[in-house]
């Protein structure tokens, strides 16, 4: 089973989306991640089971 799923995230700055990713072995979490295009930080809320991404929030972090 692959833990590590791919994302797309949504900069709640610029509102550019990338691609990033979850491990999801850590179940639920929250994380910040530099925005790609404009580095600003983003606050993600990944909520998950492990193997599959059940919901991902950004905010400004």
């Amino acid at each position: 089973m692959e833990y590590v799923v791919e994302i797309e995230v949504e900069c709640p700055y610029c509102g550019e989306v990338f691609p990033s990713t979850a491990d999801t072995s850590q179940g639920s979490h929250t994380t910040v991640e530099d925005c790609t295009v404009c580095c600003r930080p983003i606050a993600l809320r990944i909520e998950c089971d492990a193997g599959e991404i059940i919901s991902v929030e950004s905010t400004r972090g």
